[in-house]
């Protein structure tokens, strides 16, 4: 009942706050262990989804600062300096993927120990989104620079800030086959 009453204020007008105010307390007193087990995998898609969103956000601030001084110079650069701008993004979107597989594991939650499970599956694509994503910005920053000078050189910025995208891809493969493990 619970997990109906969580989901409906997600997508009603009800504040989520009070909502889940109201099931953490009745959880805590009387519920079983299996929804506990329900929130803790709820809350680590929540985790996998925000740390790696506020990553990507992070790390797109710095390109994007960057970029637009040098647009102000150069708008005819707009093409080589985009990519660079947007890869810190892409970590969001590994956050996004790992939340959606765990959200479609929610239903088959029985045990707080599966909760547990899958909380801590989200741990690795939420951390290494969360800082791949703010490091890559820095790299990206750089790539920036580089294009100011010498645009027929921008390659060689994204290839150096695609590097640190392979430990967000290694985060997200983490958490799949950790998600992938738990028995339900």
């Amino acid at each position: 009942m619970n997990q109906i009453l969580l989901l409906n204020s997600i997508f009603s007008q009800t504040p989520v706050v009070d909502t889940v105010k109201t099931v953490v307390e009745t959880t805590t007193a009387s519920a079983p262990a299996s929804q506990m087990g329900f929130i803790l995998a709820l809350l680590g898609a929540a985790v996998a989804a925000l740390f790696a969103g506020i990553g990507s956000a992070i790390g797109i601030n710095y390109p994007a600062r960057a970029a637009d001084g040098v647009l102000s110079e150069s708008p005819e650069k707009f093409g080589s300096l985009f990519l660079l701008v947007a890869l810190p993004g892409t970590q969001g979107f590994y956050g996004f993927v790992g939340a959606f597989l765990l959200l479609g594991k929610l239903p088959k939650v029985t045990t707080l120990e599966q909760g547990l499970a899958l909380f801590i599956a989200a741990i690795p694509v939420a951390i290494a989104g969360l800082v791949s994503a703010i490091y890559q910005g820095k790299a990206c920053a750089a790539g920036v620079a580089l294009v100011a000078k010498r645009a027929d050189q921008a390659m060689k910025g994204v290839i150096n800030a695609a590097l640190i995208e392979t430990y967000a891809v290694l985060g997200l493969l983490v958490s799949f086959f950790l998600i992938n493990a738990v028995k339900l």
